[in-house]
């Protein structure tokens, strides 16, 4: 696999992480509120989430102990 290859398939995964971490909070915060948890509130531009999502669930500096 060529290192551009490699490069692609990390920012899918990375892409998809954002996602799913985005999709779980919002369904968290649906049964909390009584609404149904498997609402789905995902809207793409061009298959990328939009800049305030990432920064929101992109993955931190910090880890959990």
């Amino acid at each position: 696999m060529s290192a551009q290859d490699q490069a692609r398939v990390l920012m899918m995964r990375h892409h998809h992480m954002i996602k799913n971490r985005q999709q779980s909070m919002l369904c968290r915060t649906n049964e909390e509120v009584g609404m149904p948890g498997d609402a789905h509130h995902w809207s793409s531009i061009q298959g990328k989430p939009s800049a305030n999502a990432a920064r929101s669930y992109d993955r931190s500096g910090s880890a959990m102990s």
